[in-house]
């Protein structure tokens, strides 16, 4: 998984993106750990407080986030959350606008990956700032 992550990031070329969308799923899924961490690699890439503190109501914080970057977002909650049990049609279609087809198979890598980690540190109960797997 650790391979994967690091591939996905990568491929989808933007660090501070990539983080933004770890740090969203990890707020849905409850996992403290992954938020820690990810908040952390966020700031060290240079991310403002203002838009880290504004990540969990993104879609009333409109002009602080591109519409890249909100693409990448509301497809990270419907892969994350898949309340309707599938992505939705138009959720994908605004993120295949935003993304080329390269770029958009690392951001549901990506996507699927903190999912699995964050499952893995819940369902561990690993504390923030403690070790991964003890």
């Amino acid at each position: 998984m650790q391979q994967l992550s690091a591939a996905a990031k990568r491929g989808l070329g933007d660090p501070v993106l990539a983080e933004l969308v770890m740090i969203r799923a990890s707020q849905l899924n409850r996992c403290a750990f992954c938020l820690d961490m990810h908040l952390t690699v966020a700031r060290k890439a240079g991310e403002s407080e203002a838009r880290l503190d504004l990540l969990s109501a993104w879609e009333e914080s409109t002009g602080t986030y591109t519409d890249r970057e909100r693409a990448a977002l509301a497809l990270t909650e419907a892969v994350t959350v898949l309340t309707e049990g599938f992505v939705p049609d138009e959720v994908y279609a605004d993120a295949a606008a935003h993304f080329d087809e390269h770029g958009l198979a690392h951001l549901i890598a990506l996507i699927t990956t903190i999912n699995s980690w964050n499952r893995l540190m819940v369902a561990r109960r690993i504390q923030p700032g403690g070790p991964a797997w003890t």
